[in-house]
């Protein structure tokens, strides 16, 4: 059994924030891997369900940003289960937007979430990164992860959320690799080798049509002809 974990905080305010990418992972996940309906245990969310050939219980704390380490712990806990099982999907300000990789313990770079698991389980869990990128100043980050992702931010947020979504069982399998591959296939797909016209090409012209040959006929002639 293993515990994927998507950071976040709760409530329709802050449900389309950069912040609260992970827990947009953790519903398409569940949406597209037939998972069970979301009940409210361990303060927070779970569904659960099976992803590869483990039981995986997905979890979104509702204990707000700072304090996901509680319900992390207690789940953890109550299953009898390791940091080892652990994987927690954050946003992460040090990668390009739609970027995304994965992580084996290490600090938490001052992500409040990962700062206040690592205080409850300690820091040897497997974290998945989801770049949202940076504001260019460390005064903008609050925020900046505090606001809603862009209308121009859907495309690629879309892909990355179904390439996370298509891998999430390799993951669970513990294949960091095809996982990774997974997210690349729909957020960097690889042109076409034939066929069809590649995205960044332009479609071939179209070829003019034969020039007319000159009406010789006298314009009498010509509106004799049209009223035959």
């Amino acid at each position: 059994m293993q515990i994927f974990v998507g950071l976040g905080n709760p409530g329709a305010k802050y449900a389309a924030n950069r912040h609260n990418i992970g827990f947009m992972a953790m519903d398409r996940i569940a949406g597209d891997h037939g998972f069970g309906p979301w009940k409210a245990k361990f303060q927070g969310q779970v569904a659960e369900g099976r992803l590869g050939g483990d039981k995986v219980i997905l979890l979104k704390p509702e204990t707000f940003m700072n304090l996901s380490g509680q319900s992390v712990g207690e789940a953890m806990r109550f299953y009898k289960l390791e940091p080892g099982d652990v994987t927690v999907f954050h946003d992460e300000l040090d990668l390009a937007p739609g970027k995304c990789r994965v992580k084996m313990a290490g600090g938490h770079a001052g992500h409040n979430g990962l700062r206040s698991i690592h205080g409850h389980i300690g820091e040897a869990y497997r974290r998945v990164r989801l770049g949202i990128g940076h504001p260019g100043r460390k005064e903008l980050v609050a925020a900046y992860v505090l606001h809603d992702f862009h209308k121009a931010d859907q495309d690629w947020l879309d892909d990355l959320l179904r390439g996370i979504s298509d891998g999430a069982p390799h993951l669970a399998d513990g294949d960091a690799g095809k996982f990774q591959n997974a997210v690349a296939l729909r957020t960097a797909p690889p042109r076409s080798s034939g066929g069809g016209t590649k995205k960044d090409e332009k479609p071939a012209a179209k070829p003019l049509p034969e020039t007319e040959k000159p009406d010789a006929r006298s314009p009498m002639q010509r509106l004799a002809d049209k009223f035959r």
